[in-house]
């Protein structure tokens, strides 16, 4: 078997350390290393670009477009886990579930960028949806999420697991400025014509999210409820393996007294959708692991993609 050389440039952050662990015990892979002290030199890290069949950047935004740069004339392949070229027309958006045609998109892209985790959730929710017409592209959509502190990285996640138990044992809403930069690919991957309204809440959990997306009837174009909109998101994800649409009766789904946990994904780079309300307001939750689908195992599902393997090798 000839091995694939991959070299995974921050790997001692978040999302580069779940990646590792996925890809621990795979014998089709050959990891390029890089030693600790020599991990932030260009030279070095150029070198091991120059030995990799396929790269992905666990990096800041400057520094991903920076280092994507180096490779512009190259034949190695990229990943990259910023969203420093989420809306770029010259790399293939990596989530494969998004239509038809995005899988073989991915396998064939030389440059691939990973979707944020909130706009993981945001864009399966409605991007079916849009596309059958359902929700009005002009709509003024609102979505709010609530995510596991390690979303935030190293710096958040030591104040958490080092700060006051009592300041931080409540859910705090973040980006007041209502920028967030999940939002210009929201926008642009399902074709809106604004802006969503959205508000992200990190709670005091390592990991998980909720993304919830509120439908009243003035952002529907055709009636049918929660029954219309539960089936238009099975068709579509029918033959997915890692989104699940749960039936209308979603009590097993929930904790005793009707509770949905951000939790229940945990550790899998599983999605599960859910369709709550009634036939005039409409509530779509996705419920992902915001270190699993929303990154780490979206970059390994994608790598499977584009070294031709199986898609969920590592993902089980």
């Amino acid at each position: 078997m000839t091995m694939a050389r991959l070299f995974i440039d921050g790997s001692e952050g978040t999302t580069g350390l779940e990646i590792h662990q996925r890809l621990a015990g795979r014998k089709d892979l050959e990891i390029i290393q890089i030693e600790p002290e020599r991990r932030k030199d260009v030279e070095t890290r150029r070198a091991c670009y120059d030995r990799a069949d396929l790269v992905i950047l666990c990096l800041p935004d400057a520094a991903a477009r920076q280092a994507a740069g180096w490779i512009d004339d190259g034949s190695t392949r990229i990943i990259d886990a910023s969203s420093a070229h989420r809306t770029d027309p010259q790399w293939v958006y990596g989530l494969a579930e998004l239509g038809p045609k995005q899988r073989e998109l991915v396998r064939s892209a030389r440059r691939v960028t990973n979707p944020g985790c909130h706009a993981t959730g945001f864009v399966l929710a409605t991007a079916p949806l849009i596309d059958a017409g359902i929700v009005d592209r002009e709509a003024s959509l609102f979505v709010s999420s609530i995510t596991g502190f390690s979303g935030g990285g190293k710096k958040l996640i030591a104040a958490y697991q080092q700060g006051d138990p009592e300041a931080l044992s409540a859910p705090r809403p973040y980006a007041l400025s209502l920028k967030h930069k999940h939002l210009p690919e929201m926008k642009a991957v399902c074709g809106l014509a604004k802006t969503p309204l959205f508000v992200p809440v990190v709670g005091p959990f390592y990991r998980g999210m909720l993304v919830s997306v509120p439908l009243p009837a003035e952002s529907l174009r055709r009636q049918g409820g929660r029954a219309l909109i539960r089936q238009a998101l099975a068709d579509r994800y029918a033959e997915e393996p890692f989104v699940t649409v749960a039936p209308l009766d979603a009590e097993p789904y929930l904790d005793d007294g009707g509770y949905l946990s951000p939790l229940g994904c945990n550790g899998t780079n599983r999605v599960e959708l859910f369709v709550f309300g009634n036939d005039e307001q409409v509530l779509v939750v996705a419920r992902l692991d915001n270190l699993g689908k929303g990154a780490s195992g979206a970059a390994v599902q994608n790598l499977n993609l584009m070294l031709g393997v199986e898609e969920s090798r590592g993902l089980a």
